[in-house]
């Protein structure tokens, strides 16, 4: 199992809800994820922004519970410029964070036909170095790749 294949995945250890790895199981193998728990957003914040400054993980998902402030967005922003790391931070519903270059929201598509049940709209609502638009997106089992379905493929 290759550092390249893994992914951090932040979220604070009060929290009582778990995360399942094997419901990841179609996006990666469930020993590829790595799960810290740290006590609070505080130490949760310093472990993202360490894990994203190092480089090693090319992934790290980090879930909140507060609203990021400016400073703190700009570091985890700053680290992951420095590691050259991929960072998801997971916002609930409604919290939004200032900090934030691009503010995304996902949501599940109806399949007619009832074949596929990856398929998802996401949505770029917030963007400030680019423009806003939506794709429909579906998971690709044999590559492990995102695609975006054609406007055609949709009609």
């Amino acid at each position: 199992m290759a550092a390249q294949d893994r992914c951090l995945w932040i979220r604070e250890s009060w929290q009582s809800d778990t995360l399942a790895p094997h419901g990841l199981m179609p996006f990666f193998a469930p020993a590829d994820l790595l799960l810290a728990q740290p006590k609070d957003q505080a130490d949760a914040l310093a472990v993202a922004e360490e894990a994203l400054k190092d480089g090693a993980l090319p992934f790290v998902v980090l879930e909140i519970t507060r609203p990021l402030n400016l400073r703190e967005g700009r570091r985890l922003q700053l680290a992951a410029k420095a590691g050259g790391t991929t960072g998801l931070c997971v916002i609930p519903e409604g919290m939004g964070s200032n900090a934030a270059e691009t503010r995304w929201k996902a949501a599940p598509l109806f399949d007619e036909q009832g074949e596929d049940s990856t398929l998802q709209r996401w949505e770029i609502i917030k963007n400030k170095s680019g423009t806003k638009k939506a794709w429909s997106v579906k998971w690709d089992a044999q590559t492990r790749r995102i695609n975006v379905v054609s406007e055609v493929a949709q009609r």
